[in-house]
């Protein structure tokens, strides 16, 4: 399992002299994804010019699209949103020592029960809205349970049925927008448009999805640190043999962990569904809950820090677009750019030649695939 100290809030790099800690010691948790994302800027930069393009010019057309007009912060926020909540629910299962690789399968299912919950009823919408984002939570924690269940009681790692959960999501989403939640007379996969009463109404040029996420962030921050439920969390995260000796249900806690975990990321889903897409297309969700893994590690496991995280990566995926069309550079240098970020922020080597003369040590994410 992790070893994540519940008293701090970075992922990785802690002292292990406690009483030697200090504001110092709180740089590494700061410095590290700062210095990765530059990192991986640079050799993204390298990349774009070898491709005979100014990597200054490329980089500012790409932070003007996403940020340079009102149209271009909307779409940020819109492409932040789902970020957010899927970066939350990697942190959650961090924070309880479980490495959620399957963000991606169990926003697809709370993507696609949210638009099956907003096209098959007609309520109020006082009524319709909070059950369809209800019902996508409930899908995606049901998908994040079987692999809390797995983990809890038969001792199965997370990270290896989480991958196959995603798979098998994936598949399973396919056939339902294909078959049974297709729309009719049309020969694409995707259900029916969502009833107007279940569509997230944007507040100004804000999507209320956006407030949303932010609120979600904000109150898991509290969670975590304040509450005892959150405390448990921690401390199975940290030693499930010390909280086991405190009395602590340690695979009440596994399974409750992922359940929330799941509940996060269907939330992504359900509100990318209803603010974003107006019904299930299972192309418009591609990647989704795989930035979440970028941005909780970049957050350093802090649930608030997935907030800057997720809207460095959603300004990234907003302007990306405009790159092709602009300077003639292929959009996907922006995932190689977020992959060696992910690199650099999880390895070890950033940490060591940042802060070679202080004792940090690399926390682990999981011990073995059986631990």
């Amino acid at each position: 399992m992790a070893t994540i100290d519940p008293a701090q809030t970075d992922l990785g790099f802690t002292d292990p002299n406690p009483r030697r800690s200090g504001p110092l010691d709180r740089l590494p948790a700061i410095v590290i994804p700062i210095v990765s994302v530059l990192l991986a800027f640079a050799i993204g930069g390298i990349l774009i010019w070898l491709q005979g393009v100014n990597p200054l010019e490329a980089y500012r057309v790409l932070f003007s699209d996403a940020l340079g007009s009102v149209a271009g912060i909307e779409r940020t926020m819109e492409k932040s949103t789902p970020l957010i909540l899927t970066g939350l629910a990697v942190v959650v299962g961090l924070r309880a020592g479980l490495f959620n690789i399957g963000a991606q399968g169990q926003l697809l299912m709370g993507a696609i029960g949210a638009a099956w919950a907003g096209y098959n009823f007609q309520l109020p919408p006082l009524v319709h809205l909070p059950f369809a984002l209800i019902f996508g939570i409930l899908c995606g924690a049901a998908w994040g349970s079987i692999a809390g269940a797995l983990r809890a009681y038969r001792n199965v790692s997370e990270v290896i049925t989480t991958i196959m959960l995603n798979s098998i999501a994936i598949a399973l989403v396919d056939y339902l927008a294909s078959r049974p939640f297709k729309e009719p007379d049309q020969p694409l996969s995707r259900t029916p448009l969502i009833a107007e009463s279940a569509v997230l109404p944007y507040i100004g040029p804000i999507p209320s999805g956006f407030i949303l996420a932010l609120v979600v962030a904000v109150f898991f921050g509290w969670f975590l640190m304040r509450t005892t439920q959150g405390f448990r969390f921690n401390t199975v995260g940290m030693n499930p043999g010390a909280a086991r000796y405190a009395g602590i249900s340690v695979k009440g806690t596994i399974l409750l962990a992922m359940a929330v975990s799941g509940g996060l990321a269907g939330l992504g889903g359900a509100v990318e569904t209803m603010g974003i897409t107006g019904r299930f297309e299972p192309a418009f969700n591609i990647g989704l809950g795989f930035d979440g893994i970028t941005i909780a590690l970049l957050a350093r496991a802090n649930p608030l820090a997935t907030i800057p995280a997720a809207l460095l990566v959603g300004t990234l995926r907003a302007g990306s677009s405009s790159l092709q069309f602009q300077t003639g550079i292929e959009p996907e240098v922006v995932s190689v750019i977020l992959a060696l970020t992910l690199l650099f922020v999880s390895a070890p080597i950033v940490g060591k030649l940042l802060f070679r003369n202080r004792n940090i040590k690399q926390t682990t994410v999981t011990k073995g695939w059986g631990s």
